[in-house]
This record gives structure tokens, C-alpha cells and sequence, in this order.
């Protein structure tokens, strides 16, 4: 359910009321809170602290496609049935869309359904992305596999046009069954990359060490299927079997609670609405959201133990020098 939200003020007080399920509200959202919906009456002085900042303008959290994101190309292969939305690849053209506005911090969801059967050769991309030769981005990318085989789940991060960070992982679960959360939490900090809530990957801020962290480019979200075949299934052994089309991803449960940002806004403004200030307080600059919590690094330990198949860190072959960030990564 979105969050309803009615703000009037006067010099000295606000009032808000909020309507939302509780599995929308903010990871430091008080505990104590425990109805779906509530009506809340704040008085407090002009420097209005916390809550302000989570109410503030520019947040946005939706559970509807059509408020947040539009078909990017290929509208003639988006089916859409109630709350789902189906994307579906056959051997004409694959699909795509894209957020309706950039965001800068925050935090990104949509539940995803994998394809079903032989799905080789295909990849379903979920990722963040800013524009430019020197764009920043974080991806999703599931490679398909024959009947039988695992997805496996490749991420990726770019800064300022480079990437090549991959990593791929196969899941603990059969993402082509039933629906799975995949999200992306951003702040000045840390980029994490969550499935069904579960840490996955972490890439921190060190720019203390000289290494540049992306912080300072408004991003879109974006997914598509496409074929890949060429690389996909076993680095291109496989190929698509058209005679399994069309291939269809599922999605639901779009959320985004994030800082919005309008095209014509400065990297300067950007920076200044989207950062914590005595006037305003975001809840992804609370102290909590610099680093995971003991529960969910046990959890990143345990996925990377059980589940990580490839690390660009230790593939000796493409980087006979270590990346830099390898060498200070705790995970």
C-alpha cells in the first residue's frame, strides 16, 4: 500500500497523517509502532527533526507501476495482468522500462519472477543507473540456464564509468517459482544489495582511501529482458532456444522510498536536498544505515560462504594486481 500523506503546517507545528503497512516503514522506524495504519499528530518546533525528514517532499514509496516507472521500448511485449506486470522476449525483441524520475539515496524494491524452463541464453536486468560516459550503476543481471541448472545472479558496480566488479552467486531458492524481493539500499556510506531482505554484496565508501564512491549522480531504475547468448550460459556455449518463446519475466510490489530529484536540478542542489541537515533528517543517514547490523554481516557471511561462485577480487587472471578496493573490502 503507498503511503497517504497530508502535511499542513504553521509556524510552530505540523501535523501528519499517515496511512501505510508496516512493512513500508523504514528500517529505524520506531518499534513500538504496531498498527497498519495510524493517524499521528507531531507538535514540535520549526526545526522539525526525524520525522520531517522522512515525510519531507521528494520521497516517494508506491506500490503501482504506472506512478513510477514507463515502458522503455518494445511496448507491444509488456502484459499487464491486475498487479503483475509480465516482460516477455521472443526472437523479434526482448523489453524494458524505466523509472519515471532519478532518485539519490535511498532505497529500491521490486519483487521479480523468474522465467520458467530453459530460460539459457537469457538475461532479466535490474539495476540503477545515471547517464554520461562517467555514469555510476548497480546491477541485477539473472543469466538464464538450461532446464535443471541454477539462475545465477550476477552483480556489478560502476563509478564514474568503470566497472568490471562483477560478481555471480547462485540463490538459495528456485527464483522462477514463486515472487522474491531483489532491492538496492543507498546512502553516503554503503550500496547494498539485498535479496527477501538478506544482504548479498556490499561495496563501502573509501573514499578515505582514495577511491571514488558513487554519491554525487541522481539515478533512474531500470529492467529489461534481452537475449544475451552470446555470454549468458556458460559464457556463450549455450545458446537461446527460440523454440521455448516467449520467455517471460513477472514483477510486482514496486517501492522506492528515495530522494527525488527533477532533471534541471545541479549536481550542487542535488547534493544539498538530498543530504541530512539540522532542518531535515533522512532516515538512510540514520547512524543504523552506515553498516550492516551483526545479524546481517552474519547473513553476508553466510551467503558468500555458501553461495558466491565467482569474485572479481580473487580472479587473478583479469586483474594480476589486486583492485584497489579488494584489498580494503571486509567482505
Amino acid at each position: 500500500m503507498p503511503h497517504s500523506l497530508l502535511v499542513s503546517s504553521v509556524t510552530e507545528c505540523v501535523f501528519f497523517r499517515v496511512e501505510a503497512s508496516l512493512s513500508l516503514l523504514p528500517p529505524s522506524f520506531p518499534l513500538s509502532v504496531s498498527v497498519a495504519s495510524m493517524t499521528v499528530l507531531f507538535k514540535m518546533p520549526v526545526v522539525l527533526g526525524f520525522f520531517v525528514g522522512l515525510m519531507m517532499l521528494g520521497l516517494v514509496s508506491s506500490a503501482e507501476f504506472h506512478e513510477l516507472f514507463q515502458p522503455g521500448w518494445a511496448n507491444d511485449h509488456f502484459i499487464y495482468e491486475g498487479e503483475l506486470l509480465k516482460l516477455k522476449l521472443d526472437n523479434f525483441s526482448g523489453a524494458g522500462f524505466a523509472s519515471k524520475s532519478r532518485y539519490l539515496f535511498g532505497k529500491v524494491s521490486m519483487q521479480i519472477k523468474l522465467v520458467e524452463g530453459d530460460s539459457a541464453g537469457t538475461v532479466t536486468a535490474y539495476y540503477m543507473s545515471s547517464e554520461g560516459p562517467y555514469h555510476n550503476e548497480f546491477d541485477f543481471e539473472f543469466l538464464g540456464n538450461t532446464t535443471g541448472e541454477p539462475y545465477l545472479l550476477q552483480t556489478n558496480v560502476y563509478v564514474n564509468g568503470v566497472g568490471n566488479r562483477e560478481q555471480r552467486m547462485n540463490l538459495w531458492f528456485d527464483p522462477t517459482k514463486d515472487f522474491h524481493s531483489y532491492c538496492l539500499l543507498w546512502n553516503q556510506r554503503q550500496v547494498v544489495f539485498l535479496v527477501d531482505e538478506t544482504p548479498i554484496r556490499v561495496h563501502t565508501n573509501m573514499e578515505h582511501k582514495g577511491i571514488p564512491f558513487p554519491k554525487d549522480q541522481a539515478m533512474g531504475v531500470y529492467s529489461s529482458i534481452w537475449n544475451a547468448d552470446d555470454w549468458a550460459t556458460q559464457g556463450g556455449l549455450v545458446k537461446t532456444d527460440w523454440s521455448h518463446a516467449p520467455f517471460v519475466a513477472s514483477y510486482k510490489g514496486f517501492e522506492i522510498d528515495a530522494c527525488e530529484c527533477p532533471v534541471s536540478v545541479t549536481v550542487d542542489e542535488i547534493a544539498k536536498k538530498c543530504s541530512s541537515s539540522a532542518e531535515k533528517r533522512f532516515w538512510w543517514d540514520e547512524p543504523t544505515m552506515s553498516e550492516l547490523s551483526l545479524h546481517q554481516s552474519h547473513q553476508l557471511v553466510w551467503v558468500r560462504a555458501n553461495h558466491l561462485v565467482y569474485d572479481y577480487c580473487t580472479d587473478t587472471a583479469r586483474f594480476p594486481v589486486k583492485p584497489v578496493e579488494c584489498e580494503h573490502h571486509r567482505h
